[in-house]
């Protein structure tokens, strides 16, 4: 099967350049003889030329006028336009290709040259198609196979996530809960405008799926602990406090075999000071104030929250309103007052959450 052959539309007033012109593309194109600028929209309603030949100097509709109802149309903006026109001073040539058009051509023009210079012109256009088409597969096939990444991550994250969970029964849903938590709270504080610049430099989605390895740590503490189904010993306690360092450990460890940064970056911070308190009784290095990372101080918050809320084996699930009472009480103490102050303006959100997500 041949190659399909190409349509060129020529618009002139004039029929003996109409005449000339499609005998020197005849052999080689299909083409169109349009003696207005109106006769061409009509035939544009039907047919889609590959390159439109344009005179400037025509009655109704000058061939300016045409170019520019030609490049506001969607459906024509990017069809080829070369003027082929008696205009020959500068101004006139600069002032259509101003307009949109690939060149200009002055009459009388040679119909071998006007028949090399159109060839040159589609098959840069084909070139132009070809290539757009190019990058669009090609960043099709980017953003496809960087969505197989993040199903990949998001798969791993799971089932760290659920491994963590398997160890520590006592706490089973805490890191779906507390990735719930703070979505809601990180999205109230960019409302409110609360330590917004930092905030802002954040990929939000990374940065609360990175929460679910908050607690990974707890892969190191002993069974006997974790297990345990009571109140711990001070020792034991002081055993528990190392699933921070631990955590951080084995994120760092993760990191050595990855480029990734900002997930390990903010799921290394949420580790290690998820338990740091701002007026510095924390562990595990008793930071104080905004001296303790703010995705730390974040987390702290949705932490207490759904622990509060949870049964464990040392004391009975509290209501919400006991809970959002003591993190009242606590701002300032445990929590950063300034996010305490954004976690009880969005209440009625956590609560609503809280209700659906708390056994």
């Amino acid at each position: 099967m041949g190659t399909e052959r190409k349509k060129i539309m020529l618009v002139d007033d004039n029929i003996t350049n109409l005449t000339v012109g499609k005998n020197a593309l005849i052999d080689k194109y299909d083409v169109f003889t349009i003696p207005s600028g109106e006769k061409l929209f009509k035939l544009l309603e039907k047919v889609i030329p590959d390159m439109i030949l344009l005179d400037v100097e025509m009655p109704g509709m000058n061939g300016y006028e045409v170019i520019q109802v030609l490049k506001k149309q969607e459906r024509f903006a990017a069809i080829p336009v070369i003027f082929v026109t008696a205009k020959s001073d500068d101004g006139s040539e600069l002032r259509g290709l101003s307009l949109g058009a690939i060149d200009y051509i002055t009459k009388p023009f040679s119909p071998p040259l006007l028949a090399k210079r159109i060839e040159v012109h589609l098959l840069v256009e084909s070139q132009k198609r070809e290539l757009k088409a190019y990058n669009t597969n090609l960043q099709q096939m980017v953003t496809e196979k960087t969505w197989e990444v993040v199903g990949l991550q998001n798969a791993i994250l799971k089932t760290v996530a659920e491994l963590v969970e398997s160890r520590d029964a006592i706490t089973g849903g805490h890191i779906e809960r507390t990735h719930a938590y703070l979505q809601i709270l990180v999205r109230a504080m960019k409302r409110q405008g609360v330590y917004q610049e930092e905030i802002a430099a954040w990929d939000e989605d990374i940065f609360c799926q990175s929460s679910q390895l908050h607690d990974v740590g707890k892969i190191a503490i002993r069974d006997s602990i974790l297990f345990k189904q009571g109140k711990l010993t001070p020792e034991e306690f002081e055993e528990m406090k190392k699933h921070t360092t631990f955590g951080v450990q084995v994120i760092e460890k993760i990191r050595e075999s990855t480029s990734e940064k900002a997930f390990l970056e903010h799921a290394k911070i949420l580790a290690g000071t998820h338990h740091e308190k701002w007026d510095g009784s924390g562990y595990p290095r008793g930071l104080t104030g905004s001296v303790i990372p703010l995705q730390g101080r974040l987390m702290a918050i949705v932490d207490v929250y759904d622990a509060l809320l949870s049964v464990r084996p040392y004391k009975a699930a509290l209501s919400q309103e006991e809970a959002l009472c003591i993190i009242a009480t606590s701002s300032g103490g445990h929590f950063d007052p300034v996010i305490v102050e954004v976690f009880l303006a969005a209440v009625d959100e956590f609560t609503d959450c809280a209700a659906r997500i708390h056994p």
